[in-house]
């Protein structure tokens, strides 16, 4: 894990809790958008940000986990910007495949996105791996190819989305990786989710509120029927936080190829 700073069973432990609260929320995600009936991914995916801007207040503001950093210039407040855009596009594309594709599928696609990561890496940093990295992914996406072929329940517009989240992805761990350890606008994992998660929700409410009509009204409705849908949503975005945070860390930790791999 090139780049570690931590040491191996500090990386070992941050891996854990990413891996394991990334299956969490994933399975969650799906019980609710499909199993459950809460057909509504933005909306969703905005609750997971607001979790996100909240927790990640508490933690800086209030508890002084770490130091407050500020954004130090347009230039910086921009990058920020764009990395929340990226994010909502890969977390909204995501959360659409699973209206349609099964977990298991869209794992198997997930596979593909060291590919995307080195490609990104190369295309935007110049940074190359060894030969034997690119090498050992070509094995990876053939197999990707094969599987979706043979998938029975393998639905187009669900696939689309599904491998678009997958290259989004790949470049949100690039830029985050750049953010994260550029002298001139370094920022730590926590100070820079506290700053993209309110940009995100920012993005995501009018996409909300123009495509998933009446999803407010309808969630309520819902709540009302039964309870257990706010709990569900609030363990959900709890959840999406820890992903987050452990995201950030792993990158920063290891690189942002090295969270490709392990997803």
């Amino acid at each position: 894990m090139k780049g570690s700073t931590g040491g191996p069973w500090f990386n070992f432990g941050l891996v854990s809790s990413w891996y394991a609260s990334n299956i969490g929320v994933l399975l969650l995600n799906k019980y609710l958008l499909s199993n459950y009936g809460f057909k509504y991914p933005i909306f969703l995916t905005m609750c997971h940000m607001t979790a996100c801007s909240l927790l990640s207040y508490i933690a800086i503001v209030w508890l002084k986990i770490v130091p407050l950093q500020t954004v130090r210039s347009r230039v910086q407040f921009f990058k920020i910007s764009a990395l929340s855009l990226v994010f909502c596009a890969s977390v909204v594309s995501g959360n659409v495949s699973l209206r349609y594709l099964p977990v298991s599928f869209t794992q198997a696609v997930g596979a593909t996105t060291p590919f995307f990561t080195a490609v990104f890496a190369y295309l935007m940093t110049m940074k190359k791996e060894a030969w034997l990295t690119y090498v050992a992914l070509i094995p990876v996406v053939a197999g990707v190819v094969i599987a979706s072929g043979g998938e029975p329940s393998f639905h187009l517009f669900g696939f689309i989305m599904c491998l678009g989240a997958t290259a989004a992805r790949a470049l949100k761990s690039v830029l985050q990786g750049i953010l994260l350890s550029s002298e001139g606008e370094k920022l730590n994992s926590m100070n820079l989710l506290l700053y993209m998660a309110p940009v995100a929700v920012v993005i995501l409410l009018p996409a909300t509120l123009l495509l998933e009509d009446n999803v407010v009204g309808i969630a309520i409705a819902l709540a009302r029927k039964d309870v257990n849908v706010v709990w569900y949503l609030l363990f959900n975005s709890a959840l999406a936080y820890l992903v987050n945070l452990t995201n950030f860390l792993v990158t920063k930790h290891t690189s942002a190829l090295t969270l490709q791999v392990c997803f």
